[in-house]
């Protein structure tokens, strides 16, 4: 285990991560001593009853690893649906959400609904997880409109809202070498006689489809080490399948941490962006207590711009989360509540502030969205900053 100052994990949690500790190994050594990291990613957060995100630990919130913006704040999914109410005259009224966690952001959308008096016909929620799914059910049992789907259906016409799911997307690593690009994977090594995970440079060089996404990936220094997003590029491609075949009006709003190419790929970036999140603490090894941490990476918006634009979606807007919530009506969801209630507004006035804040998610937070036939409210338009992808 590798030494780091983090809390230590209870006997049961050690138990379940040895377990998929040795599930990893076994899979490495299925597959001739390597895997691609990606392939690692994915087994350490979605191997079924072990990986973080299909495990039954705490994901969310103060007991949990790390928290999100509707974790933070109802202002922040009534500000979506007063957005998704202006949208809803030019699409089906029905909203689809990817990576609902514990059900916080659809229970603040539907409240909003139910006090704005936003008719919404069906809210899909799309969840792998059993857990997660026991979780929202318990928590969304009020809304009759809520169904659960288990895969991404062929046709949807509405709004698709995912609010972190792509920076907890499998990535692959490359690194650039004296010999071009390789790609780094993982094996295992034997330390006193207990299996260890490491890193490994796969000899050959990788795919040139995955230094693709990379611009001037020739004047990039060797010892260069980054993420490529075949996993995420796939899934823009599926939702781009989804929401054309209804041949309907429709949108996607993807909100994450990330940057475009051009940033993300800085010459200064030279060790990549991935990061992994243990009770409220960050560090970088993934190979820490596998199943019990959340491991991501941040987004590359150029590459989900173009992924979805190949697929045949039109880029609708690209902007910061400050930007997207304020031209929202995020100011006016709080003005709702009295200054003079302090102990009502002060807690939603500092979340807001969290929310915007170019020094908190303000900036580091972007929003995409893509769709077809669907005309964004002017205010929003303003804003656009597309033409830095």
């Amino acid at each position: 285990m590798h030494k780091l100052s983090l809390p230590v994990p209870g006997d049961d949690a050690l138990a379940a991560s040895s377990a998929l500790q040795q599930l990893i190994i076994d899979d490495i050594h299925q597959h001739q001593g390597w895997i691609p990291f990606s392939r690692y990613m994915e087994l350490a957060l979605y191997a079924p009853d072990l990986g973080y995100y299909s495990g039954g630990a705490t994901k969310l919130g103060k007991d949990g690893d790390f928290t999100t913006a509707p974790e933070m704040s109802p202002l922040f999914g009534a500000t979506l649906a007063r957005l998704a109410s202006q949208l809803f005259s030019q699409t089906a009224a029905e909203v689809m959400e990817f990576g609902a966690g514990t059900g916080k952001l659809a229970l603040d959308f539907l409240s909003e609904c139910q006090l704005s008096g936003i008719a919404i016909e069906r809210y899909f929620i799309v969840e792998l997880s059993g857990e997660l799914r026991a979780r929202q059910e318990e928590l969304l049992k009020g809304f009759p409109q809520v169904q659960w789907l288990q895969k991404m259906p062929d046709s949807f016409s509405g709004i698709v809202l995912g609010n972190e799911v792509l920076d907890a997307m499998p990535v692959d690593l490359v690194i650039k070498t004296a010999d071009g690009w390789h790609e780094v994977g993982v094996a295992v090594v034997d330390e006193d006689s207990a299996p260890r995970l490491i890193f490994r440079e796969q000899p050959q060089a990788c795919s040139s489809d995955k230094i693709a996404q990379i611009p001037y990936a020739d004047e990039l220094p060797v010892g260069y080490l980054t993420e490529v997003h075949a996993i995420a590029s796939g899934f823009m491609h599926s939702l781009a399948s989804m929401l054309l075949a209804s041949g309907k009006p429709a949108a996607a709003i993807l909100i994450d941490y990330g940057f475009p190419a051009a940033e993300y790929y800085h010459p200064q970036r030279q060790q990549g962006s991935l990061m992994c999140h243990y009770r409220h603490h960050a560090h970088p090894d993934p190979f820490y207590l596998p199943g019990l941490q959340d491991i991501t990476a941040h987004v590359d918006f150029t590459a989900m711009a173009r992924a979805g634009l190949s697929a045949g979606l039109e880029l609708l807007n690209y902007t910061s989360q400050a930007s997207f919530l304020t031209a929202a009506g995020i100011a006016d969801v709080l003005a709702r509540t009295s200054p003079e209630q302090v102990m009502d507004y002060l807690p939603q006035a500092n979340a807001l502030q969290k929310l915007v804040s170019p020094a908190e998610m303000g900036e580091l937070f972007k929003v995409l969205v893509m769709g077809q036939g669907v005309e964004l409210p002017e205010n929003l338009l303003r804003l656009d900053r597309s033409h830095r992808l």
